[in-house]
Parts: structure tokens; C-alpha cells; sequence
């Protein structure tokens, strides 16, 4: 008798395309992400228009002088349906110094591969500009994330109590999941 091994049938993704984001971005993530159940794990509400024109300001600096950023992720019709990319993470916590990568989309654009694709042209940008290893930072509960991190071939390595969101409430701490990628 052989042995047999099952084939897993090859995961469909979309086209995308990643630019960076423009000054006009920052009114189109502002209008994408306005949605509670899109801003669950991201402080679970809407931010004003000035953090994402600052963002955005920040993304354009961080392409230029590193080569990479959270990209505008474009559907194939060109149309905007979030952000992914990489960036340095800065917080005092967590994997201090390393580049995390990270992707958001709006509700309508989600179950379809939108992120899992544009992690991927992430990751192939990120080898090219020679980034040795990223992070991935998931806040406990966020399984659509995680499902991204496991098609990329991440790896649970360690978490993270994050900072109270009400200060001086301690039950007000998340756990964040620290996904590692070596490059």
C-alpha cells in the first residue's frame, strides 16, 4: 500500500496594488475606517482626520528614507480598501526596535484575500529593501489577523500585556501576540 498525501488546493488571492499613500489618503483611511468593528483592535474607535494625516505624512517619510511604509492597498479595480506594509515599531513596549508589518481594510473588503495578498508583495518588498525579520503585533482575539500571519508563515514567538487604554485601569490591558517572520 503507498502512502498518500493530501493536496491542499492553492489559496486564490487577489490582485493588488500597493502605492504610497498620498496627502488624499488620509481622507480615504479616515472614511474606510470609520467603523467600530473595523477599529475593534485599533482602540475600537474611529480616529479624527488630523492622526491619519499624520500617519500618512509619517508613511511618505518612513518610504523615502527607509523603503518601505503602510502602502494604500488598492483592489483590482484600483479602488482604496485599506493599508499594509511595515513600519519601525516605536512603542515602549513590545518587540522594541524591530519592523512590524501590519494591514487594515474596511469591512466590505474583507474574506476575500485582500490582506493575505498584500502581505505577501509586503514581505517580497521587504526582502528586496533587506529587512532581515518582521513582527507581526495581533491584539488577543483578532482571528482574521492571525489567519494572515499563519499563510505567511509566521510564528507565535512571544506576548505582551499592552499598555492600559484607560490609564490607572489595569483590566483595561490587552494582550498583544508578538508573530515573528525571519526574511
Amino acid at each position: 500500500m503507498t502512502e498518500q498525501t493530501e493536496t491542499l488546493p492553492a489559496l486564490h488571492l487577489p490582485d493588488v496594488r500597493l502605492r504610497v499613500p498620498t496627502h488624499e489618503d488620509a481622507f480615504v483611511w479616515h472614511r474606510l475606517f470609520d467603523d467600530p468593528e473595523v477599529m475593534e483592535f485599533f482602540g475600537g474607535s474611529s480616529a479624527e482626520l488630523s492622526m491619519y494625516e499624520e500617519l500618512t505624512a509619517r508613511q511618505r517619510r518612513h518610504d523615502a528614507e527607509l523603503g518601505y511604509c503602510l502602502w494604500t492597498l488598492l483592489d483590482e479595480t484600483g479602488e482604496p480598501v485599506g493599508f499594509t506594509g511595515a513600519q519601525p515599531w516605536t512603542r515602549p513596549w513590545g518587540p522594541v526596535g524591530e519592523v512590524e508589518i501590519g494591514w487594515r481594510l474596511t469591512r466590505r473588503a474583507w474574506g476575500k484575500g485582500y490582506a493575505s495578498a498584500a502581505a505577501r508583495a509586503t514581505v517580497d518588498r521587504l526582502r528586496a529593501a533587506g529587512v532581515p525579520s518582521v513582527v507581526a503585533m495581533i491584539i488577543d482575539g483578532n482571528e482574521r489577523s492571525v489567519a494572515v500571519t499563519r499563510r505567511l508563515g509566521m510564528e507565535l514567538a512571544e506576548s505582551f500585556a499592552t499598555p492600559p487604554r484607560t490609564p490607572g485601569v489595569e483590566s483595561s490591558r490587552r494582550v498583544a501576540h508578538c508573530f515573528r517572520l525571519t526574511l
